[in-house]
């Protein structure tokens, strides 16, 4: 479980690609001291397993779903990547909780400047946009984002200066692509909604009440 608040810029340096899979080399300035082979670091929002360290680089294991479902088809060495450690229990949550598991691309269509800020807006696909609401949250390449608007087929989020300095987000250009986490709370709101609706043949203001909703 991350949070969805970078800790640092990494690079990739090696990439040995298989037939179905991949073996990523990421150079990093994190203290991987308490790293352990096994532990859990989001790469760009998806959750990978270290499977050998160095003083300032880890490697992990891509497999065929995970390249299928994201934007490390077009890693290269050299690319710029979002990391962060798993979320430690007793430690402050300033984002929100992001599992790494990434639930589609998008692409960005749109960027424009306002005083400090930088608003971007994202293309992707409805499955991914009905989970989205104003003033709700998403994880845009592992990083936790306020949606500002949403569209029938896009959403926006503005950035703060830091985010632009210390994420991928400062450097990717229009026609780039994204990873995408939705809030998980939506997708077990559906879940429940849908199977009430099955069960009860629809959905009523004492249900959701009583499930806590209202």
């Amino acid at each position: 479980m991350f949070t969805g608040l970078i800790e640092d810029l990494g690079e990739v340096r090696e990439i040995d690609r298989g037939a179905k899979s991949a073996r990523l080399t990421i150079s990093t300035k994190i203290n991987l001291e308490e790293v352990k082979v096994g532990d859990s670091i989001a790469v760009n929002g998806v959750c990978l397993t270290v499977i050998k360290k160095e003083t300032h680089g880890f490697t992990v294991e891509v497999m065929w779903e995970t390249i299928q479902k994201t934007n490390f088809k077009s890693l290269l060495p050299g690319t710029r990547v979002n990391l962060e450690r798993a979320l430690q229990l007793g430690g402050r949550l300033d984002g929100h909780m992001v599992s790494g598991h990434v639930d589609g691309v998008g692409t960005i269509v749109k960027k424009d400047v306002f005083e400090i800020s930088e608003v971007i807006e994202i293309e992707t696909n409805r499955e991914i946009i009905k989970y989205l609401i104003r003033k709700g949250s998403v994880s845009i390449d592992g990083i936790s984002l306020t949606i500002v608007d949403v569209l029938d087929k896009s959403f926006s989020v503005s950035l703060i200066p830091h985010t632009r300095e210390k994420t991928t987000l400062g450097v990717k250009k229009i026609g780039d692509t994204v990873n995408l986490e939705v809030d998980m709370l939506a997708k077990y709101i559906e879940r429940l909604l849908s199977s009430q609706q099955n069960q009860d043949k629809g959905v009523t203001y004492q249900k959701l009440i009583e499930n806590g909703f209202i």
